[in-house]
């Protein structure tokens, strides 16, 4: 039984700017909650409790957002990654945190639907070296693909353009003490890291045995715009009807709707599934399904679904919204300023598409 987990938080999120200039990528909220929760949620529900956190250059927000684990029962201990250097890397710089036991490694912006209660069972009953966890895609060659024979992975290749199998790597592996030896034996790779790939490789060509285990719900890396909507859409379907705010006789919710303490609905419809957070005001506005709002945020006559909307962003007189992540601390407004004209501040890396 895996003992430790090691969970990655050090990524900068390049492919989710401009969001991720201002905060960790595993922190981007599914359903209000950052995605590292859900991650810390399923290691947690295995009964692991020691778990140490690779952090990089967002080391202060991940620690601000997690603490010492206590709220989600684990024992938490922080591992500085000093630069990028490949989840190899990562390994060997928490080999004396690790010590010998056998561990859990996860990437701390997946999110996976399963439970990982029967991937770490097989990998209990087995005792292989190693063990993916694998899941069938539609297009392999975005990934690295896994080749199966009778029930063992004896190679891996990296995004091939013809794929030998289906079955995609997603980012949660399972390790013995043998993985330290592989991070210390391989080379960095020609972007410059210690690919584990290329370790897992190594324990397969040195006649270790590596098993895999193929899960049939939903997993979704999320890296981008439209993987972190889709992640919202699945998290926020499991949401209970739990209204906490305040509405007035004009409005409504309809359906799973949550509406947190000191949320308050003026002249506004909610429609399921969606939550509303704490202190946000909606005025004259219509909420749509799969749209997440945060805490102390303002919409006032506009219509938002299928979007989520950060911490403190305003949102007046647009209508309609879809299919958006609006950052922190945001606004969106008509202009007054004559001559009438779309007029933007926007950073690095936005993305407008205008009807």
């Amino acid at each position: 039984m895996p003992t430790k987990a090691l969970v990655l938080a050090g990524g900068s999120g390049t492919r989710l700017r401009p969001i991720t200039h201002t905060s960790a990528k595993q922190l981007v909220p599914l359903a209000n909650r950052p995605i590292l929760f859900y991650c810390l949620d399923a290691i947690a529900a295995v009964g692991i409790r020691d778990v140490g956190i690779i952090v990089g250059e967002t080391a202060p927000m991940i620690k601000d957002a997690v603490g010492d684990g206590g709220e989600f029962g684990l024992d938490v201990t922080y591992i500085h990654q000093e630069a990028p250097l490949g989840l190899g890397h990562c390994v060997l710089i928490a080999r004396d945190y690790l010590a010998s036991d056998p561990f859990i490694m996860y990437l701390g912006d997946n999110f996976l639907v399963d439970s990982l209660s029967s991937f770490v069972e097989e990998f209990d009953t087995t005792r292989p070296s190693a063990q993916i966890l694998l899941k069938e895609v539609e297009d392999p060659r975005q990934f690295g693909v896994a080749i199966i024979r009778d029930g063992e992975v004896v190679g891996l290749v990296e995004k091939p353009p013809d794929p030998p199998s289906n079955l995609a790597l997603i980012g949660v592996y399972m390790f013995d003490v043998a993985i330290h030896e592989a991070v210390r034996a391989i080379r960095p790779s020609a972007r410059g890291e210690l690919e584990i790939t290329d370790a897992i490789q190594w324990l397969i060509e040195h006649d270790h045995v590596v098993r895999s285990h193929v899960i049939e719900g939903d997993w979704i890396d999320t890296g981008k715009r439209q993987d972190i909507l889709a992640a919202n859409r699945i998290v926020l379907d499991l949401l209970r009807r739990d209204l906490k705010g305040t509405m007035d006789p004009e409005s409504r919710v309809v359906g799973r709707v949550v509406v947190e303490p000191g949320a308050k609905l003026v002249r506004s419809e909610v429609r399921g599934p969606a939550i509303v957070g704490t202190g946000t005001q909606l005025i004259d506005s219509f909420v749509g399904p799969f749209t997440s709002i945060a805490g102390n945020c303002r919409l006032e006559d506009c219509e938002i679904d299928h979007s989520i909307v950060l911490e403190g962003s305003r949102v007046t007189g647009v209508k309609r919204i879809a299919d958006s992540l609006i950052g922190r601390e945001a606004t969106i407004e008509p202009s007054t300023d004559q001559p009438r004209a779309y007029r933007f501040l926007v950073g690095d890396h936005s993305e407008i598409h205008l009807p």
